[in-house]
């Protein structure tokens, strides 16, 4: 009785009985990431200023960082079924509403244990609402109008990370710390209302039972995994501990694979890797965005502590990539048209290596409109490839498995950015010596070995064939 119905909805797709909502499904969407990428960023730039305001050490501070993305990676796994189960509508709402909540009590908080508590709330909040966010886009659009709808939906993702640390610069020097958390009210409450005005309640298979036994290995590997990550760029626990948490993570990883086999619905699809544009677009992709997410955390460090500058001088320069974001996606279609998925995903993976390589020989002595001019054309390839490596994940995906398939997505897409700012931690702690200060050359050989990761993802992309993702890049295979 329950396909029945399921069929026709398929075939009818919101944003063409409403044209309106082509624009306003994809913006509010875009709050929530924009709000989820902020809070994992700017916090990092007000730590000391909270650390004195709440009693408490930098580094002990740190811990609310991690509590965060630790909780992101816990929860991420299951969104698809609660969205499936209790509706997308409902659940956004809902995700936005506990984010929106905890961020308010996050400024509240008048000592460590108390806003450690509500990132953790926090976590849940984020952890629901991007996949979910993302599985109703997915849902509201016909194949043909996907690459519009992903690339206003990647830009704040894209935007977030390099305007954290700037704007949590500027709102702790000129008005407190707690207003980085205070900001994000206005954007949930507003992202509420359009949710429940706009969204159709989009839902799955409600009769798919709940895989608390998977659940529980998968979420308990997430949280090692990210935890493992974590102390790699910022350690608080000895090196051997560190590896010993890694190897559980994959250990569990394992035991959840085996998992997996044997039950008919387990909390991670993980047969979804067998169709071929979604296993290129998260692997081969997120390989590739491992060393350019490096990137938004090692310049504003070099223009720092490398070349002397203040940390709003820094974050102006690094801001600018944003702006390049912007002018990405009126031709991302248009590219992906001429020349396709496969063609996009290389050359752009080309183009960020180069251009990573080339951060390099950037010196204290280079002018800052040159920087600025840099950064601007390296923002047009780490779009470039985000957005065309985010679309294909999901280009060829049947409507049954999105809920999945965004979940899973999710989860990779947090461990790219975990893994490129630990990567690029421990490229420079290898290269600097030790107890010394930082200098530009420690820098400056850090971005070189980043360079090499992009590369790595080349014969991944090369994997591709020309028809992968066609319904969507609208590319016309050239016959002779």
């Amino acid at each position: 009785m329950h396909g029945a119905h399921a069929a026709p909805a398929a075939e009818t797709f919101p944003t063409e009985q409403n044209p309106r909502l082509r624009l306003i499904i994809p913006a509010v969407v875009g709050i929530a990431f924009l709000m989820e990428q902020l809070d994992s960023t700017i916090i990092a730039t007000a730590i000391p200023e909270m650390a004195g305001g709440l009693g408490t050490t930098a580094l002990r501070l740190n811990l609310a960082i991690t509590a965060y993305v630790l909780t992101l990676a816990v929860f991420i796994p299951v969104s698809g079924w609660f969205a499936d189960r209790f509706g997308g509508r409902r659940i956004f709402a809902l995700s936005l509403l506990i984010f929106t909540v905890s961020s308010a009590l996050c400024g509240l908080s008048q000592n460590f244990e108390m806003l450690l508590a509500m990132r953790v709330l926090q976590g849940l909040g984020g952890a629901m609402m991007t996949p979910v966010g993302r599985l109703v886009l997915l849902r509201s659009f016909p194949r043909s109008q996907l690459v519009t709808a992903m690339t206003y939906m990647t830009l704040p993702a894209i935007i977030g990370p390099v305007i954290g640390p700037l704007l949590g610069g500027i709102l702790t020097t000129y008005l407190s710390w707690r207003w980085i958390f205070y900001v994000n009210i206005p954007f949930g409450v507003l992202g509420i209302m359009m949710a429940l005005r706009y969204f159709g309640d989009i839902r799955g298979d409600r009769a798919v039972a709940f895989d608390f036994r998977g659940f529980l290995i998968i979420g308990l590997a997430a949280a090692l995994l990210q935890f493992g990550i974590e102390n790699i760029a910022r350690p608080m626990i000895p090196a051997p501990l560190i590896a010993a948490v890694l190897v559980a993570a994959v250990l569990l990883l394992l035991a959840f694979g085996w998992h997996a086999r044997r039950i008919a619905d387990p909390a991670v699809d993980l047969t979804l890797f067998r169709l071929r544009s979604f296993s290129v677009g998260t692997l081969a992709g997120g390989l590739c965005r491992i060393g350019i997410n490096a990137v938004p955390f090692l310049l504003p460090l070099m223009l720092q502590l490398g070349f002397g500058m203040s940390p709003i001088e820094s974050g102006s320069l690094t801001f600018v990539s944003a702006a390049s974001s912007l002018l990405v996606r009126p031709v991302a279609g248009r590219l992906l048209r001429l020349f396709g998925f496969g063609h996009v995903l290389f050359w752009s993976a080309v183009a960020a290596s180069l251009l990573i390589a080339g951060f390099a020989l950037l010196t204290p002595q280079t002018p800052h409109l040159l920087i600025a001019a840099y950064v601007f054309v390296f923002g047009l390839s780490r779009a470039s490839q985000f957005m065309t490596s985010n679309t294909l994940s999901y280009a060829d995906m049947p409507s049954a498995q999105l809920s999945g398939a965004t979940s899973l997505g999710g989860v990779l897409q947090q461990l790219s950015v975990s893994f490129g700012v630990s990567l690029g931690a421990m490229f420079l702690g290898l290269v600097a010596r030790e107890g010394a200060p930082l200098t530009p050359e420690a820098f400056h050989h850090a971005f070189l070995l980043l360079a090499v990761l992009p590369l790595l993802s080349l014969p991944g992309f090369l994997f591709l064939r020309a028809d992968d993702g066609a319904e969507v890049s609208q590319y016309r295979l050239k016959r002779s």
